[in-house]
């Protein structure tokens, strides 16, 4: 069996790649059993001199990587460099942190003394997609080796090839053979790998009938997860929001990588005082963009990654449109290429509303009031992020209060950042990636008492 690589933008085959036997999964078991066994006992010092060669040969093979996300999965070039630009931050910000954050509490008194200690746990597996090929990996992986675990990812087939260059920059920069893995292989083999008495932990970003399935594996072999699953995130817009800025930042978040984010706003909730000056500028400004090869630095819309998803959102547009919304401009779309849709009319019940929506497609509700807004933000299995536009900072700080979600992003893009915890809630998953708390998801909080 194999997996093969097509570029979305013409759809040629870019490369094959053959997929990993059952035995070359129990070998890779047994490489990331002897690798732990040295690597766990390294200082973070150790663990950090290979971090700090990754960041260099990110910066030096930039290009080469970008060219690759985008022959792969169809980003934009300028996304694509800045991807592996946040790849370093995100690096750079656990090499400057991280040994500090895995540093435990001590306390004492006249009779006693306790203390923390954060210990490796073994191997986590990971299994990525495809939207963010080197983030989404980087993110996991670097705050995962530096607590002393192994790492073995198990990435979307459609960038096998990012997945093999992840592994041969890792060991490039030093990490030993079977600190970090990929394996390239169907779903029927995770099991074989959620199995093993090595591998303790699994982190999944994906979709929540994936995050079901690998939570229902894990937990009947008593494993911990992490699961950052889809969103449907409000982008909420009140009355004394600066809409010049809601705009341009509203086409940022929904239509960035081609709208194929989790994070994306993929439901716009404007209140009817500025409703029609909102839409028109939107509007304005979606206009603009075109799809074009994504290697191109002029184009400013990128192709959908597969003509499986572009047939999928195809079909959610047509569901809402005999629901009642009304198409403003866009709709067309032929293979991977779909153009900039704008939505409006959309209401709860709708498939565009109740549903994720992964393209670019921007959907645009109209609410009376501001609690309105609020109650419709929450209507939603989901709870990944938020974006709340007003002027008011102290009221927008108590509406964040009651909007459901992991994050709340104000008068700004809602994105990742590795200052900041990471994840969902309901449907969108649990556990947090990033910051203090993603660095100490995998490890084992240990408490050590000692008596005089």
């Amino acid at each position: 069996m194999e997996f093969k690589s097509i570029n979305p933008y013409d759809q040629r085959v870019i490369n094959t790649y053959k997929q990993h036997s059952l035995q070359d999964v129990d070998i890779a078991l047994n490489k990331a059993s002897s690798a732990w066994a040295i690597w766990r006992k390294l200082s973070f010092s150790e663990r950090a001199q290979r971090l700090e060669q990754l960041i260099a040969i990110l910066e030096r093979r930039k290009m080469e990587l970008a060219s690759l996300i985008t022959a792969e999965m169809g980003k934009l070039i300028g996304e694509a460099e800045a991807e592996i630009n946040k790849c370093m931050w995100g690096c750079k910000y656990y090499l400057e942190n991280g040994e500090g954050m895995l540093q435990g509490e001590v306390n004492a008194d006249e009779d006693s003394k306790w203390y923390v200690q954060y210990q490796p746990i073994g191997a986590v597996l990971a299994i990525m997609p495809w939207n963010f090929p080197f983030w989404q990996v980087i993110r996991f992986a670097v705050p995962t080796l530096l607590s002393g675990n192994v790492a073995i990812l198990k990435h979307a087939p459609n960038v096998s090839g990012c997945s093999l260059a992840l592994e041969s920059i890792f060991l490039e920069a030093g990490f030993a053979e079977g600190v970090f893995q990929s394996l390239i292989i169907e779903t029927d083999l995770v099991e074989r790998v959620v199995q093993d008495d090595l591998v303790q932990a699994v982190s999944l970003t994906g979709s929540s009938k994936a995050g079901s399935s690998v939570a229902s594996l894990a937990g009947v072999n008593i494993k911990k997860t992490v699961l950052e699953l889809g969103g449907s995130d409000p982008f909420i817009i009140l009355k004394d929001a600066d809409i010049d800025k809601a705009a341009d930042i509203g086409v940022i978040s929904r239509m960035s990588n081609a709208g194929q984010s989790c994070i994306a706003a993929k439901r716009i909730i404007v209140v009817e005082e500025v409703a029609d000056i909102f839409i028109s500028k939107l509007k304005e400004r979606l206009s603009r963009l075109m799809v074009n090869d994504p290697a191109l630095p002029q184009t400013t819309l990128a192709p959908m990654a597969r003509v499986d998803l572009a047939e999928n959102l195809s079909r959610q547009l047509a569901e809402s449109l005999d629901q009642g919304a009304t198409l403003e401009m866009g709709g067309s779309s032929e293979g991977c290429h779909f153009e900039a849709t704008l939505l409006t009319n959309v209401r709860l019940g709708m498939t565009a509303f109740n549903q994720e929506t992964f393209g670019p497609l921007a959907c645009v509700t109209v609410v009376s009031s501001e609690s309105e807004a609020i109650r419709l933000a929450n209507d939603t299995p989901y709870g990944l992020g938020a974006s709340l536009w007003t002027r008011d900072s102290e009221r927008a700080m108590e509406l964040a209060k009651q909007i459901q979600s992991g994050g709340v992003f104000i008068n700004s893009l809602m994105r990742s950042d590795p200052r900041m915890p990471f994840g969902g809630i309901k449907n969108s998953g649990y556990g947090r990636e990033l910051s203090v708390e993603g660095i100490r998801e995998f490890v084992n909080t240990q408490t050590v008492y000692i008596e005089n």
